[in-house]
């Protein structure tokens, strides 16, 4: 028992004299422990520094020379002086935008590719779609939303209204007869086709396309009666009077247009699927990278000038933080389905 005593007071209570120490087993492994861990966050600290360091490659699903084709150009101008490099837009349209989505789902989560999507993309198509090359929740990840669409309901100058209520009456009068310009079976376009048809208790037909750019010119040139989509595709060609805007789809009058009534003023005012267009990275795109191309846009999209164009573009500017956006994207999602199950669209 005396030997067991003395080998515990030697170990256990050294003199009050001498400083304090750890066994010598238990320094080796924290110094490694403090070593690994650096060794691991060089390589990523060393990268974050360096990006970016090759322009970095936008997907945006839908046609050159349309809004938001227009708006990805514009602002990788506005950041080249501080982001270092260009941004190099890549357009993947079709198929309800599945193509661009796609393409962005399975790029390498380097920082070096970001998509533009809008919610036919993350928030409809999950829904309506039964074999999406892509996961909404798993694929993607939200950096920031950009902008809202005003849109508008839009005819061809040759229709013989000049309003919504004599439009109203010339497809009550002719069920089926007017076609309707969408961007695709399920999209927020052919949602917007169903719910006015149910609300004035007609139909219309549904003529798909690529891009919002593509309907204008179709309504431009008479291939189509009527469509639902954002006004900046056709500002030229409404401001020659080829086409008509009987109807904006904005909180209050346009400054761009303060003749034409909003959707609330003509009894449209519940109209689903309000058009959006937010930026994502692959899923695994490391954070610090997210957050440099975050802190990037939302410096462009926050400057005056900026601002105002994107305003004389028809659109609502609504950056945020990549928490803030996702939350945002959940709700959209929720909606959707309220649409969907409304509609009792079925998937494809």
């Amino acid at each position: 028992m005396s030997a067991m005593r003395v080998h515990f007071k030697m170990r256990g209570h050294a003199p009050s004299s001498s400083p304090k120490s750890e066994p010598a087993s238990v320094i080796p492994k924290r110094v490694l422990a403090i070593l690994l861990a650096a060794l691991l966050a060089a390589p990523t600290m060393a990268l974050s520094q360096a990006y970016p360091n090759k322009p970095v490659r936008v997907v945006i699903p839908i046609t050159p020379g349309s809004g938001i084709d227009a708006a990805a150009r514009r602002a990788s101008d506005e950041m080249l002086p501080s982001f270092g490099q260009p941004l190099v837009v890549d357009n993947r349209p079709g198929a309800n935008f599945i193509i661009g989505a796609d393409v962005c789902a399975h790029a390498p989560p380097d920082g070096y590719t970001f998509c533009i999507l809008t919610g036919d993309n993350v928030s409809l198509n999950p829904l309506v779609f039964s074999k999406l090359p892509y996961d909404a929740d798993r694929d993607f990840r939200p950096v920031t939303n950009l902008y809202f669409l005003v849109e508008g309901i839009l005819i061809k100058a040759s229709l013989p209204v000049n309003s919504i209520k004599e439009l109203q009456a010339l497809a009550a009068s002719k069920p089926g007869s007017l076609n309707w310009g969408t961007l695709g079976p399920a999209t927020t376009t052919d949602i917007a086709r169903m719910w006015v048809g149910e609300l004035w208790n007609t139909r219309f037909a549904g003529i798909p396309y690529k891009g919002g750019n593509l309907i204008i010119a179709a309504l431009a040139a008479g291939e189509i009666d009527v469509g639902r989509i954002g006004v900046y595709n056709g500002l030229g060609l409404i401001k020659a009077g080829k086409v008509k805007v009987l109807a904006l789809g904005s909180s209050q009058r346009s400054r761009v247009m303060p003749e034409v009534p909003t959707n609330a003023e003509v009894g449209l005012s519940d109209m689903p699927g309000r058009g959006w267009w937010g930026v994502f990275a692959p899923s695994g795109t490391p954070d610090a990278m997210v957050r440099r191309f975050n802190s990037e846009l939302l410096r462009v999209f926050r400057e005056p000038k900026f601002v105002e164009w994107i305003e004389s573009q028809m659109s609502e500017i609504a950056v945020s933080s990549p928490e803030e956006f996702a939350a945002f994207v959940k709700a959209d999602r929720e909606r959707a389905a309220q649409v969907v199950k409304r509609f009792n669209i079925p998937k494809q």
